[in-house]
């Protein structure tokens, strides 16, 4: 873990409950952002960028250099805007390798053309488990964390761990499951494998699905805190008991509103699907399937 202590901004979408985060050291140094969000209206099928630009704004006043785009899985509930980030300051994309088999699962779904590869090609960069990058005076160490997904990540910057949907606010508790790929039992393993790590690490969720117990949205708590309180991943939960409660939560659990147009562009690295012979972009809605 590197000794500096990472400087962390974070941004929330109340449209898809989604936190991004701007992570760095220092006004004029590098920096790492953190699962960006693409508008999408689904009523009309248009993308806007009003979120995002709030970012870019912020980035070009500290006179940041953005080095890295890192998503922490291809997320079902807000649409990358990884693409755009990228044309307008610069950096790499990348994700966990696990997006090889999220790519050859959804391929067949959605009726992807045939062109499109499974190879995680789409992203500057794929990132294993144990794997470091060097931002500036940061290290960003790659954790792997399926369950959610087979390709989810964590990343640890300095005491600052980005947990994307595995945990989220302890009084909220874990993510789901059930999406094609996902497995409780890897998620309870992954979450043991986050609980080694010393109990003072700030933790940063990407989702704050806020109970009504709370006034306001958050996104930030400690290991210590979701070690003592979290409502369905304590410390005191055996492997069993999550499971049960896990798979029985999301069997009630109906699909995330954007998960259709979310998927197709996310597994894309936050690319639009290419043009058909009429010059538009089309995304599809496989029926009875998920």
């Amino acid at each position: 873990m590197s000794d500096i202590k990472p400087i962390v901004e974070s941004f929330y979408d109340p449209a898809t409950f989604t936190v991004s985060h701007l992570v760095y050291d220092q006004s004029g140094g590098d920096a790492v952002i953190i699962d960006p969000v693409l508008d999408y209206d689904p009523k009309a099928a248009r993308t806007s960028t009003v979120n995002v630009d709030r970012m870019i704004a912020r980035v070009r006043e500290l006179n940041l250099s953005l080095a890295w785009i890192l998503e922490t899985h291809a997320h079902a509930d807000h649409l990358s805007a990884a693409v755009w980030l990228r044309d307008q300051l610069g950096g790499k994309i990348a994700i966990g390798r696990g997006i090889e088999r999220v790519q050859k699962i959804f391929k067949p779904i959605f009726g992807m053309e045939p062109e499109f590869a499974t190879d995680g090609s789409q992203f500057d960069a794929l990132l294993a488990d144990g794997q470091s990058l060097v931002v500036g005076r940061l290290i960003v160490q790659i954790i792997a964390v399926p369950g959610h997904t087979p390709a989810d990540v964590a990343y640890l910057i300095g005491d600052a761990l980005f947990l994307g949907d595995t945990l989220f606010m302890p009084d909220v508790g874990s993510a789901r499951c059930d999406f094609p790929g996902g497995s409780a039992a890897a998620l309870y393993d992954s979450v043991q494998k986050i609980y080694t790590l010393p109990e003072t690490t700030r933790t940063f969720a990407c989702h704050d699905y806020q109970p009504p117990t709370r006034s306001e949205p958050a996104w930030e708590s400690t290991l210590a805190e979701q070690k003592k309180n979290n409502i369905h991943l304590n410390e005191m939960v055996s492997r069993a008991d999550f499971i049960a409660l896990r798979e029985a939560r999301d069997a009630t659990l109906a699909m995330p509103v954007l998960i259709m147009p979310a998927i197709q562009i996310n597994v894309r690295a936050g690319h639009l699907p290419p043009a058909e012979a009429d010059g538009r972009q089309y995304l599809k809605l496989p029926l009875n399937t998920l």
